[in-house]
């Protein structure tokens, strides 16, 4: 039977490279994210390798959007709830759930002479600007994952996989997006206990440093690339499918005794025990 994958975050980087992994392997694939244009390119780039076939109509009806072959798009913020809902109706059935949507923190919107309350003054702004900074993590890298694994929850086939993306930045220097990873495989750790008796596996990957993604927003000098390639022990940078490829193994009938695991796909930079 031909598999649906969900991929949250499936328009760029490391969910667009999960989505081709699965559309290569012939499954029917749906990406979602907040912005529609890049979802759309993502559809022409996947469907242009060869995904293309039966099913492409069914999966259309079923979740609406962009459709290209096996794999189409749905615009969809993952952390706001009545959206995740519509989504989870739309698309049905699932044999694995990627939950790759999240990212660092948001900057804060600029705050106006009418907007402030005048209790606080400028310390009052400041901490404001950082409450701003760990609800802003927590949204994108935690509630992303939360709300749409919840939603999914009992459209999830017997033997399905759950996987999200998690990071190094939960084991050091992470700041707030380091807590909310490190939040995310708590959670994993739980959700894998919830789902385990009918057979579903919940996992996260946590990626080192990444090439060819958005992750730095351009902010990422020569010299800190360099540092991170410096820290692996292969000494090369990661690639998006180093971790579409440990995601599909984590959905493949090899890994069926693998669940509420963090595997760290990262080069050595960080090891365990």
């Amino acid at each position: 039977m031909t598999r649906v994958v969900l991929v949250t975050g499936g328009g760029t980087g490391i969910g667009r490279a999960v989505a081709a992994r699965f559309v290569a392997e012939g499954a029917r694939v749906v990406i979602t994210g907040r912005r529609a244009d890049r979802l759309e390119a993502a559809v022409g780039e996947l469907a242009a390798l060869g995904a293309t076939g039966e099913g492409a109509d069914e999966v259309r009806d079923a979740a609406g959007g962009q459709a290209g072959g096996r794999v189409m798009s749905v615009v969809c913020d993952a952390a706001d709830p009545a959206q995740v809902a519509a989504l989870a109706a739309r698309v049905g059935a699932l044999d694995v759930l990627v939950n790759a949507a999240g990212g660092l923190p948001e900057p804060r919107p600029a705050v106006t002479g009418t907007d402030r309350d005048g209790t606080g003054g400028a310390e009052g702004e400041r901490l404001a600007g950082v409450r701003y900074q760990w609800e802003s993590a927590m949204a994108q890298n935690v509630l992303t994952a939360v709300l749409t694994t919840a939603a999914f929850e009992h459209r999830l086939r017997p033997g399905a996989s759950v996987i999200s993306i998690g990071s190094i930045a939960a084991e050091r220097r992470g700041g707030s997006y380091g807590a909310a990873k490190a939040a995310l495989a708590a959670w994993n750790a739980f959700q894998s206990a919830a789902l385990g008796p009918r057979g579903i596996t919940c996992n996260v990957v946590a990626p080192g440093y990444i090439e060819a993604t958005e992750f730095f927003r351009d902010g990422l000098t020569d010299e800190r690339r360099a540092l991170l390639i410096e820290e692996t022990h292969d000494k090369r940078p990661g690639t998006p499918d180093d971790l579409a490829r440990t995601v599909f193994f984590l959905a493949s009938a090899g890994a069926r005794h693998i669940t509420g695991q963090t595997l760290h796909v990262n080069g050595g930079a960080h090891t365990t025990r």
